[in-house]
């Protein structure tokens, strides 16, 4: 599996970047490169069927080597980074057999990676740590999921010996901006269930990721020259900065919030003295609590406005995915047979919700049941982004494993 360091460290260097202000499919035309190589790559290394449509998505298949009936399965990861952070001219180092020193980020000195801060590191002691250069992240989130799926497919049609069944694989565009499945063609895919490899440490398994939704306060004031403006303006920016003031301040919010616990973050205002908008993410682990915290906000947002009797609110909400849980649990061999291929790599199973979602979350509502494996991400959307090399070999060794417990008799 040693081949996924070299894959990786290429396909950081595209810039990918995804865009939420974006009319286009996908977002941004770098991604469109990578696609269009990776597609002549999976051509190049020997799978059947290879496509990119006209929206990107690239689809593959590795034939089955067993004369049994085995269920098609898939691996699924996105190949954008997030809107967040730049990803352009990504310049990644490699830090050989990491003894807990301190790993400061050459291109801006102040980025220090310290095992103090980041305790995942306590458990990388003599593994080779990769980091961007500081001045951009680093692209693992989710390029180290795809760096693992072609080494895997590269050693499964290496090695005719290993049975399995069909094994399709997918790489998408834009799930960082929520739009990783707009046009994915669940039927054309062709599995019974997929596997993301978008997680964290080694030997995690997540079958169960938060419920989003999105909502927009928009508060309407009035706009008048200022130096006549007494007892006829209404500031919309005070309303919007009156309701944001009025969140909890030591509860609901991400950071104050971990576990199973759910928050509400404002995350975009889009300000004006007549017209102020602020975006908030909702998150929950069931659809109740979404309900719960869309009505505490909402009764947040008419109570600012009753104080101003000449302004008004509008309020809009978005649904962006479901807890995949609602999905897998009637279906629970698909993450138990993962569980499994991860004991045979010789590592500890680790389930846990994701405090986030995955393209997972909407494709099993979409009739393909996905859940999410890890695939060494730390620090995602950060310029202090890392992975470990034997992570990453790990994850691509599960896959294979993964296909030849699919092919056993049960």
């Amino acid at each position: 599996m040693s081949d996924v360091l070299e894959r990786f460290l290429r396909y950081v260097r595209y810039d990918t970047q995804a865009d939420e202000r974006s009319t286009t499919y996908p977002s941004t035309p770098g991604q469109l490169v990578l696609l269009r190589d990776l597609a002549n790559e999976l051509r190049a290394i020997g799978l059947a069927d290879v496509t990119m449509d006209e929206h990107g998505c690239v689809m593959a298949t590795i034939p089955s080597t067993t004369a049994r009936q085995v269920p098609t399965i898939g691996f699924i990861a996105h190949v954008d980074t997030s809107p967040e952070m730049s990803g352009a001219n990504v310049k990644p180092i490699v830090h050989r057999a990491y003894d807990g020193r301190d790993l400061v980020l050459p291109d801006d000195p102040t980025l220090v990676l310290r095992l103090a801060d980041n305790p995942d590191l306590a458990e990388q002691l003599g593994h080779d740590i990769v980091t961007a250069s500081g001045l951009t992240l680093l692209g693992a989130d989710d390029k180290a999921g795809v760096a693992e799926i072609v080494t895997a497919a590269a050693y499964l049609v290496q090695h005719h010996e290993i049975p399995h069944g069909a094994i399709r694989i997918g790489f998408t565009p834009d799930e960082e901006v929520g739009r990783g499945t707009l046009h994915f063609d669940v039927a054309r895919f062709g599995a019974a269930c997929a596997y993301t490899l978008d997680g964290g440490s080694r030997g995690e398994v997540e079958s169960e990721s938060f419920s989003a939704d999105a909502m927009t306060v928009t508060f309407h004031g009035f706009n008048t020259h200022p130096g006549y403006a007494k007892g006829r303006m209404v500031n919309a920016i005070k309303l919007a900065a009156e309701f944001i003031t009025r969140l909890p301040a030591d509860s609901l919010s991400p950071e104050t919030t971990a576990g199973r616990e759910g928050f509400v973050h404002p995350y975009v205002l889009q300000a004006g003295v007549d017209r102020t908008a602020v975006r908030l993410l909702i998150r929950d682990f069931d659809r109740q609590g979404l309900l719960d915290k869309e009505a505490f906000l909402e009764g947040l947002a008419r109570a600012v406005v009753e104080q101003h009797p000449a302004s008004r609110v509008d309020l809009a909400i978005e649904e962006s995915y479901r807890n995949m849980r609602e999905v897998l649990d009637r279906q629970p061999e698909i993450a138990g047979l993962a569980a499994e291929a991860v004991r045979r790599a010789g590592l500890q199973v680790r389930t846990k919700p994701i405090r986030g979602g995955t393209d997972g979350s909407k494709l099993s509502f979409m009739g393909l049941p996905t859940p999410n494996l890890f695939a060494g991400e730390h620090n995602f959307h950060s310029r202090l982004e890392w992975v470990s090399v034997q992570d990453m070999e790990k994850a691509a060794e599960v896959i294979v494993h993964l296909c030849r417990v699919w092919a056993e008799e049960r």
